[in-house]
């Protein structure tokens, strides 16, 4: 049965729920040929280095812990309002799933985008896996209240002719995450991946076959699906090894896997790559020599992990934790 199969039968049975504490990417192997040799990053997706830029790791529906952190980081005051000024901060997608605040923290990313830009900063929010299993319709991480804050939500005369059959609770958030629906089309604004400076950022990580294929060719496909101008998500991208679904870096990376990591940063002019995907019970912590930065620290709820984030200034990378920098 072919994966996109899977999903849609699962949500027809209500039944999408995995007891696993975290979810497998579709099984899709084949990759389509490499594109022609081209820069690894255009314009749209390279800012250059701020005087200060802070990455967030995975938020997954905890409104709380995204505030603490984003105050953390610098980014906004006690009314959650951009106080960053020049702040550049990325976080490193899935927000959304695992807690009953996505709606809000999707909702509360987008102001501050406005803000920021308004101040000269800029925030800037990648999508993850769990931001596209949403728009393949895989429920499987969803809280009862994640479905109910979207029930106001309603098929378009776009969606309308796309969107299955789905149990009552799932209809709203159905309606906003399928592609060309309000939620899939915010989040096609975000990028699979950025380099900001010396540093690139992505939820999984960027591997030399992706570098290959073509960073901005796979960041579009992903937006025209997303946009409902195209059936089926690139499948480079949503496979096991797709740059928001691989732990080559980000669990435990060998000599081998570091050459890799070096060959892909190689390739795109970059001295580290920045990842969340993968909790660091620990905390915050490099690997490959500092080649690498696995920020997904579980701060959300649902895991009850450490709150810290990742500050780059030039050269110098560091931790800041609430109990060091009084946040």
């Amino acid at each position: 049965m072919r994966p996109h199969v899977i999903v849609l039968a699962c949500v027809l049975l209500a039944a999408c729920r995995s007891k696993s504490d975290e979810p497998s990417a579709p099984e899709i192997k084949k990759a389509p040929p490499s594109a022609a040799s081209a820069p690894a990053f255009s314009a749209r997706l390279t800012r250059p280095a701020p005087d200060r830029l802070v990455a967030i790791g995975d938020l997954h529906g905890d409104l709380d812990a995204t505030r603490r952190a984003l105050r953390l980081a610098g980014a906004i005051d006690a009314k959650d309002a951009w106080s960053g000024g020049a702040l550049v901060v990325v976080q490193t997608g899935d927000a959304i799933d695992r807690g009953d605040d996505d709606r809000a923290i999707l909702d509360l990313l987008e102001r501050l985008k406005k803000e920021a830009k308004a101040a000269g900063g800029e925030l800037i929010a990648l999508a993850g896996n769990h931001e596209l299993m949403n728009a393949s319709l895989d429920f499987r991480y969803v809280t009862p209240g994640a479905f109910t804050t979207f029930a106001d939500v309603h098929p378009t005369d776009v969606t309308i002719v796309r969107l299955p059959h789905v149990e009552p609770n799932a209809k709203g958030r159905a309606a906003a995450f399928i592609p060309g629906g309000p939620y899939a089309t915010l989040v096609a604004e975000r990028p699979i991946f950025v380099k900001v400076g010396d540093s690139v950022f992505v939820h999984g990580g960027i591997l030399p076959k992706h570098v290959r294929y073509g960073l901005d060719r796979m960041n579009d496909e992903v937006r025209d699906w997303l946009l409902g101008k195209q059936k089926d998500p690139p499948a480079v991208v949503v496979g096991e090894d797709g740059p928001v679904w691989s732990r080559m870096y980000s669990a435990a990376p060998g000599r081998e896997e570091c050459a890799t990591l070096g060959e892909a940063l190689s390739a795109m002019g970059a001295k580290r790559m920045v990842v969340g995907h993968t909790v660091q019970r620990n905390g915050v912590s490099p690997a490959c020599d500092g080649r690498v930065w696995r920020i997904d620290t579980g701060l959300s709820k649902f895991y009850g992990g450490k709150l810290e984030v990742l500050e780059i200034r030039g050269d110098a990378v560091t931790v800041r934790r609430p109990e060091v920098d009084g946040g």
